[in-house]
């Protein structure tokens, strides 16, 4: 009987562990961080209904549960020289592996995303350009990066994403 509470109990900690609850309040802090990681403990209180200590321990538990990966700062590429974005799909020879795909792409600097991808095509490369002469150059210079047999271009025209 001992035995067996103790194989309940040690896989309840491993359930808790490894599957982190979300309630409403959490949701609410990590929409609020994702629309602005500087946001101070004490504004995301004020939203939430919270003072700061509690506020601090959910982050804090969310960081430890691996919920929060981290902080980053949105920064408008344009301002930093490339103009044009564009997708570029890449279709690679046989059963390359998808790290091999993400080595090559990351040689090329102008390459700021890769999405590896089931289907066809094999992989979503996210690239910025000064202008269309320097995009052609980008796409050459993937098309030569190893057993890409085939390419085809989109150019971004605009864009939206949840925490803008």
């Amino acid at each position: 009987m001992v035995a067996i509470c103790s194989l309940i109990v040690a896989s309840y900690i491993v359930f808790v562990v490894s599957k982190t609850q979300l309630d409403d309040i959490d949701r609410q802090i990590l929409a609020l961080l994702r629309s602005d990681a500087r946001r101070s403990l004490r504004d995301i209180g004020d939203r939430v209904g919270l003072s700061v200590a509690p506020v601090k321990r959910r982050i804090d538990r969310l960081e430890a549960a691996g919920v929060i990966l981290g902080y980053t700062a949105r920064v408008d590429l344009a301002a930093l020289g490339g103009e044009l974005e564009a997708v570029v799909e890449l279709r690679v020879e046989g059963t390359m592996e998808l790290d091999t795909i993400v080595s090559a792409v990351s040689e090329v600097p102008e390459a700021t995303e890769v999405l590896t991808i089931a289907g066809d095509p094999d992989a979503l490369v996210l690239v910025r350009a000064e202008n269309i002469h320097d995009l052609q150059r980008v796409v050459n210079r993937l098309r030569t990066s190893g057993q890409v047999i085939g390419t085809r271009t989109l150019v971004v025209l605009g864009r939206w994403n949840r925490s803008d």
